[in-house]
C-alpha cells in the first residue's frame, strides 16, 4: 500500500516510504524474496509471475522512491534498474526509434558520449549543447526527446528544467532529467514538469557506495510502459539484495542529505575564501553562475563540490595528501571522496580539475584535513 504522509518532513517521508501495512511477527521492511519463479497455477495472471518482471523487493522499493520523487501525486511509476545507466538507456532507447532527434548535454556524465555512439549507429540524430544558460533550447526543434543533467556532472551548472520543460512540451518534445546529484530531496523534476526522472541509486540516494542501482519515475502510463518493456527485453534488473539494502539505507536519506550538503556548503566556501583562485563551483554559493536558478528549484543542493587546481601534479599531490577523503570515482556516499576528474579522459575539464563528494565526517574534520592538502601539495 502506498502511504502519501501529506504534510510530513522528508525525514519521515524517507523513514517510512514504501513499508507495508504492517502484519504481526512480521518485521516492518519484509527480507529480500529471492526467486526465480513463483507458484503459478492456471493463467498466468496477477503481480509475481517471474524474477525478471517483477519481484516483491522491488515493489516496496519502487514506491518508496515514488513517494519521494512525487508525493502525495497519484499515477506515478517508478522501475528500478540494475544501474543508473541501465535506466538511463531504459529511456532513451525505449522512446527513440531511428529518424527521431534527441537532445543531450554537452557537459553530462561521462558515459553520455559512449550513449551518443550508440544511439547514432541506430539512426537516431543526437544534438548537444551545454547544461548552462539553458543552451539546449536552442536545439530543440524537430526532436522527440530533450535530456536534462541538472546540476551537470561534474561542471554543477544548472538549467531552469521548468523552461525547458515547458518549451519542449510546447513543441511535443518529451523530457527527461537525470536527477542524480540533487536526489528527490534537493529537487523534484516531475513537480517542475519533467516527463521522465531518472538517477542512479548507486550515489547519494543510497549513500555508502556499496550498491549499484538505478530508476525511473514517470507519469505518463504509456511512455513507462515502453520502459517496464525495454527492462524485460533487456534483462537490466537489480538483485534482491541490492534492492533491499536500498530500501533499507532511505530511512536514513533525510539526515545524510542534510549532513553532507550542509558540509559541503561549508566546504565550498573554504575554497571559496583560500588565497588562491581556485574557480570554486556550488549551486549553493551566492557568487555562483548556478545559484539564482539552483535556488529557485532546488531544496538543496547537494553534497559535490567541484574546483580546479593549477596543474595534475598539484592535483594529485593535493589528492595523496588528503587523509579523511578516499581517492575514489563516484560521489554520494557517507565517507568522502574526490579524485582528478580528467584521469578518465571522456570530461572536458581542466587537468588539474577536482571533483569532491562530501561525507558525513565531521565538517570542521574536513575542513582541517582540505586546507592541509592544499597547503602541503603547495610545496
Amino acid at each position: 500500500m502506498t502511504h502519501s504522509f501529506e504534510g510530513a518532513g522528508d525525514g519521515t517521508r524517507a523513514v517510512r516510504a514504501g513499508l507495508p501495512e504492517p502484519v504481526k511477527h512480521e518485521p516492518t521492511l519484509p527480507g529480500p524474496v529471492f526467486a526465480a519463479h513463483f507458484h503459478l497455477p492456471g493463467d498466468p495472471t496477477g503481480p509475481y509471475t517471474y524474477g525478471r518482471d517483477e519481484n516483491p523487493t522491488w515493489t516496496h522499493l519502487e514506491r518508496a522512491i515514488g513517494e519521494l520523487e512525487a508525493p502525495g501525486r497519484d499515477g506515478v511509476e517508478t522501475l528500478v534498474f540494475a544501474s543508473g545507466m541501465a535506466a538511463i538507456s531504459a529511456v532513451l532507447f525505449s522512446q527513440l526509434s531511428a529518424g527521431d532527434a534527441v537532445v543531450l548535454p554537452d557537459d553530462g556524465y561521462q558515459v553520455l558520449p559512449l550513449v551518443r555512439g550508440q544511439l547514432e549507429a541506430y539512426g537516431i540524430e543526437v544534438r548537444t549543447a551545454p547544461t548552462g544558460g539553458d543552451a539546449q533550447l536552442d536545439v530543440l526543434d524537430g526532436a522527440k526527446l530533450l535530456w536534462i543533467e541538472t546540476p551537470s556532472n561534474p561542471g554543477l551548472d544548472v538549467c531552469d528544467v521548468r523552461r525547458l520543460a515547458e518549451a519542449a512540451h510546447a513543441r511535443g518534445v518529451l523530457v527527461a532529467v537525470d536527477n542524480t546529484l540533487a536526489t528527490p530531496l534537493g529537487q523534484r523534476p516531475l513537480e517542475l514538469g519533467a516527463d521522465f526522472s531518472v538517477a542512479s541509486g548507486t550515489k547519494q540516494l543510497t549513500g555508502h557506495g556499496d550498491i549499484l542501482l538505478g530508476y525511473v519515475a514517470g507519469g505518463d502510463a504509456s511512455a513507462m510502459a515502453s520502459v517496464r518493456r525495454w527492462r524485460k527485453i533487456v534483462g537490466a534488473i537489480p538483485g534482491p539484495m541490492e534492492a533491499w539494502l536500498a530500501h533499507r539505507s532511505l530511512a536514513t536519506l533525510q539526515m545524510r542529505v542534510d549532513r553532507q550538503d550542509a558540509s559541503a556548503q561549508v566546504i565550498a566556501e573554504t575554497l571559496r575564501d583560500w588565497p588562491e583562485e581556485l574557480g570554486v563551483r556550488y549551486p549553493g554559493l551566492p557568487g555562483d553562475p548556478s545559484h539564482k536558478i539552483a535556488s529557485q528549484q532546488m531544496r538543496r543542493f547537494g553534497c559535490v563540490v567541484s574546483f580546479t587546481l593549477p596543474t595534475r601534479a598539484r592535483a594529485d599531490r593535493f589528492l595523496d595528501a588528503l587523509r579523511l577523503v578516499d581517492d575514489a570515482t563516484s560521489f554520494g556516499g557517507v565517507r568522502s571522496t574526490a579524485e582528478r576528474r580528467g584521469r578518465w579522459g571522456g570530461d572536458a575539464v581542466p587537468e588539474g580539475f577536482i571533483r569532491l563528494s562530501v561525507g558525513a565526517e565531521d565538517p570542521e574534520d574536513l575542513v582541517a584535513d582540505v586546507r592541509r592538502a592544499l597547503d602541503e601539495s603547495a610545496k
